[in-house]
């Protein structure tokens, strides 16, 4: 037997086999046999890829922009670059594979130009590494994707949030990852999903551990491989209390969340995509609080349309029934990272271009993203919210903007019906500003992920800090206090979307400061529903 450790994100206990995915880069072989082979492999992928390429900026040109298409068009002109290409096919001649051989000489060549002086040349350097992973993902076959014959226990070093995206939900019992950290997206998909996980672990990826039974301890913070009989016979005893305590909360759903002395809180859920209606559905939820749309633009190679958009918001909204629908605007950026947006690489992306920024910048593709969600309102209860605010300008501009597009629906005979504007509360300038900024908004959503790690310096995904990281730092718990009482001053709500919010040492505090509304992962609806049924407050 084998025990391991790492950070827990979720509580549980999950027993299965198990799946270890790795990136097409950690896959590929270095030495070939058939060199003739191999290069006609190499002419066949290139041809793909042009073929790739032609198709999406067709569909940029239209759809963005020609801009935003001049791009794509600058990555074709290296699949005929002969340094790059005969580069490449020199290595296969020396006997490395395809495959290996455009990694290497991708990566050169992209460094060469990152180390240049000239800022359009610097930026080559991110055209050739995306070329680069098209041949390598065509030459390995990883755009099959990964997949699992039943469900199991994923182990990886990491996961983005294009490839959880991707991942065949209903066959995820937990997630054992190497990196990671309680505010990655593999963690909270893990929490929306109600399955137990665990991230900086010491765990070894290695394709050998494939099929091998591994239980995951999600509240001790441990993991075992290949577990003896005891330890299976104490784990599956765990897990029967945890089942048995889960089921005990049943007999919270349907009540109204209200404490003893007759506090009303809305308690609603954060998800990622329209196919979590079900985890809101069975965790009770009064509503949606935050729905990510990001991850409508991850796990793909081009920008959705309208009518994407449109489907999958109206799909959220109908299944809500007249239950309010939060949708947050596109946060991509920082951490979360889309190839064919073709961000410039940062020093510091977390304080770089993001979220509203990008929006409010890129009309077209926030445009694109406004018009879904007015149509969608015509189905049921929208507000929508934008991120990483920091000034009133910006939402002057927000509000302008909206103006436009509904005008544009409007003269086009498009149905649509009246939707709340609020902000995000993520950043200190808008907590210290929020005063103001309520005489402007219909309602206030503190992100109180961002808001921790920019209140105390902190990069909220570095491990190395987990001992300086204070989430209940009075810092944050006087922002928190001063941003509801602002919103109340100006009449209107407020809510918390962040991780916080599931906070249960935290729930009697949120309600003493009045806010309206909490917002957590589905699966923790029924048991911040008896905290609050229980307080005192």
């Amino acid at each position: 037997m084998i025990k391991g450790n790492g950070r827990p994100v979720y509580q549980g206990v999950a027993i299965g086999r198990i799946y270890v995915h790795t990136k097409a880069r950690d896959v590929v072989n270095r030495k070939c046999t058939d060199i003739v082979k191999e290069l006609e492999r190499f002419e066949g992928a290139r041809e793909s890829a042009r073929k790739e390429l032609e198709a999406l900026y067709d569909k940029t040109l239209n759809e963005i922009g020609e801009e935003q298409a001049g791009i794509i068009e600058v990555q074709s002109l290296f699949l005929d670059d002969l340094d790059y290409i005969e580069g490449i096919q020199d290595m296969i001649r020396q006997g490395s594979d395809a495959a290996f051989s455009v990694h290497e000489i991708g990566d050169a060549q992209a460094s060469a130009f990152a180390a240049l002086d000239d800022e359009y040349m610097k930026a080559r350097a991110t055209d050739i590494r995306d070329i680069s992973d098209r041949l390598v993902r065509i030459l390995t076959g990883a755009d099959q994707g990964f997949r699992m014959d039943e469900p199991g226990i994923i182990v990886a070093e990491d996961l983005t949030p294009s490839e959880t995206v991707a991942l065949d939900k209903d066959k995820i019992l937990a997630f054992v990852t190497r990196q990671g950290s309680s505010n990655s997206h593999t963690a909270i998909l893990a929490r929306v999903m109600n399955i137990p996980s665990l991230v900086l672990t010491d765990i070894d990826i290695d394709p050998s551990l494939n099929g091998r039974i591994i239980i995951v301890d999600g509240f001790a913070g441990n993991y075992y491989i290949d577990p003896d009989d005891a330890t299976m016979k104490a784990m599956q005893d765990k897990k029967r209390s945890a089942g048995e305590y889960k089921a005990s909360l049943e007999s919270y759903r349907g009540r109204e969340s209200v404490t003893r002395k007759g506090q009303k809180v809305s308690l609603f859920a954060n998800i990622g995509s329209p196919d979590d209606i079900r985890y809101v559905i069975d965790g009770d939820a009064e509503g949606i609080g935050l729905l990510r749309s990001e991850f409508l633009y991850l796990g793909r190679d081009d920008f959705p349309t309208e009518d994407e958009l449109f489907e999958a918001y109206r799909k959220v909204v109908e299944a809500m029934e007249g239950r309010k629908v939060v949708i947050r605007t596109l946060d991509i950026g920082a951490d979360k990272k889309v190839d064919y947006f073709r961000l410039e690489p940062e020093e510091n992306p977390a304080l770089g271009y993001r979220g509203i920024r990008i929006c409010l910048t890129q009309k077209d593709i926030f445009r694109t993203q406004l018009r879904a969600i007015y149509r969608a309102s015509a189905y049921g209860r929208v507000a929508i919210m934008f991120p990483m605010i920091i000034s009133l300008k910006e939402v002057e501009d927000i509000k302008t903007f909206c103006t436009e597009v509904v005008g544009e629906l409007e003269a086009e005979g498009v149905r649509t019906s009246p939707v709340e504007l609020g902000i995000m509360i993520e950043t200190p300038a808008a907590a210290l500003t929020s005063d103001i900024l309520a005489q402007h908004v219909d309602f206030f959503s503190v992100g109180t992920n961002d808001l921790t790690q920019y209140t105390l310096a902190i990069d909220r995904q570095n491990e190395k800090l987990d001992g300086f990281y204070d989430a209940h730092h009075p810092a944050l718990m006087r922002f928190l206090a001063m941003i509801a009482e602002n919103a109340h001053k100006a009449g209107i709500w407020a809510g918390i979307c962040g991780e916080l919010a599931g906070d249960l040492s935290l729930t009697d505090e949120f309600l003493k400061m009045g806010y309206d509304e909490l917002s957590v992962a589905p699966s923790r609806i029924l048991e911040l529903r008896k905290n609050v049924i229980e307080s005192e407050v």
